[in-house]
């Protein structure tokens, strides 16, 4: 009945820090589905196990989100990029990596956002 419940999700905000990532998952509605801490080690194959292919998966524009941006692409999810201007009026607590994972996907659900186009390598 668990795995029935994660095929449902359909965006992803993860708030990236030095070497824990917060992840927040949600249905299309906006209902949290599955919040989580994760190390750095273990955040991705993790994600990729609970969260379906056709989910969209946004971070925070920063350097290191340009890197899992491509990783994740690599793996064949859509990923958004968002400016922390952009993500900031969402946040609706504390500033904490839980409430701006929240917001992050929160973000992602808003029409007419603007998006940052993941940057190469070359």
């Amino acid at each position: 009945m668990r795995r029935k419940s994660t095929m449902k999700i359909s965006h992803v905000g993860v708030d990236i820090a030095k070497s824990v990532f917060q992840i927040h998952a949600a249905d299309r509605l906006g209902k949290a589905l599955w919040r989580v801490k994760l190390s750095r080690s273990q955040w991705i194959d993790k994600l990729c196990e609970k969260v379906p292919a056709t989910a969209v998966i946004a971070m925070e524009s920063c350097a290191g989100a340009h890197h899992w941006a491509r990783v994740l692409q690599a793996r064949g999810y859509t990923v958004r990029l968002i400016d922390a201007r952009f993500v900031k009026p969402y946040v609706k607590s504390n500033k904490n990596d839980r409430a701006d994972a929240e917001a992050i996907c929160e973000a992602l659900t808003r029409p007419g956002m603007r998006f940052v186009t993941p940057k190469s390598v070359a």
